[in-house]
């Protein structure tokens, strides 16, 4: 058995980053809502502003912090405190440890941004790669939220220069927080900003905690096969509405055998193999086998015709009749 890593020190890191920040080499990566990274550049001129939006403010926080009583908890133990920073495990936050593999691993694989062919609007967060200019240290990364309340697009915006304003001639112009929202250091993720934490990678421990022991429920009583590469785990993750439906959902009254026969009485394409496990293909399939095991397709008596209900609220038995299990 291998001992865990100790969680990094952040004060100590931030006091030796301070000393050698004029040293770091800086790298930009765009990523869109489905967390997939794309390589970017930026002119010489924006040198002097990168650093201090995304590292000075962000040292200083932790330096200043260090003599007015900062502390350093973990995300799953603390809410919301005062004068506390927020940090977990880098492995815990699927979609940014993702992030981090493909940057530190597949870069190759990574392509350029391009306006034209990937579309701004679906960009969800910026991410700043700081590595030491003689690799003597571990790279590290801050994260901020892209939102498109930030964004000025060239056909609806005007500049201002010279004493007068003029047409937009940028594809579209990006203006980016201030504030300190997340750093991952080592196999360690910071959030200073819990909200825009959570939203920049679609997480909320304590709805996927709750989710993860439905999905075990779900596997424990169903048969259900996959593709090479995925589970139901690294699929629920990925579908925020699979996770909030699922701290809902009452896993057992429903066989594997009647998902079957209620599937083919609604006519919906859910297929078996040949052992008789539901085959689960990607998120489309993942919806429909879950709204099968929450019965959420009737068929209307009076018309004929199929519903899938969004919600509903068990009414209750009627009068004189016994209750039913």
């Amino acid at each position: 058995m291998t001992d865990e890593a100790e969680p990094t020190d952040i004060f100590l890191w931030a006091n030796n980053v301070d000393g050698i920040k004029k040293e770091l080499d800086i790298e930009l990566f765009l990523f869109n809502k489905n967390y997939t990274p794309y390589t970017t550049s930026f002119s010489q001129d924006l040198n002097v502003q990168i650093k201090p939006m995304f590292l000075y403010d962000l040292i200083n926080f932790v330096n200043l912090g260090a003599g007015t009583g900062l502390s350093v908890r973990d995300y799953e133990l603390s809410d919301a405190e005062e004068n506390v920073l927020l940090r977990t495990d880098l492995g815990n936050v699927t979609h940014a440890l993702n992030l981090i593999n493909m940057i530190e691993g597949q870069r190759s694989e990574i392509v350029e941004f391009s306006e034209q062919e990937h579309e701004f609007k679906r960009i969800k967060g910026i991410i700043a790669r700081f590595s030491h200019k003689d690799g003597s240290s571990k790279p590290f990364y801050v994260v901020k939220q892209i939102s498109q309340g930030q964004v000025l697009k060239g056909a609806t915006a005007w500049e201002f220069r010279d004493g007068a304003f003029g047409a937009f001639t940028a594809d579209f112009g990006l203006k980016l927080s201030s504030d300190n929202q997340v750093l991952i250091v080592n196999e360690d993720i910071f959030a200073f900003s819990q909200t825009k934490f959570e939203r920049l990678f679609n997480y909320d421990y304590k709805k996927q905690l709750l989710a993860d022991q439905k999905v075990a429920l779900i596997e424990k009583q169903f048969r259900l096969s996959f593709p090479d590469g995925l589970d139901l785990q690294s699929l629920v993750r990925d579908r925020p509405r699979t996770v909030n439906k699922l701290q809902k959902i009452e896993v057992g009254p429903v066989t594997h055998e009647q998902v079957i026969e209620y599937a083919d009485e609604m006519q919906l394409e859910i297929m078996t193999d040949d052992a008789g496990a539901i085959i689960i293909m990607d998120g489309s399939d993942l919806d429909t086998f879950v709204n099968l095991i929450n019965e959420d397709y009737i068929t209307s008596q009076i018309t004929g015709r199929r519903y899938e209900v969004k919600s509903k609220r068990a009414l209750d038995d009627p009068e004189g009749e016994p209750p039913r299990g």
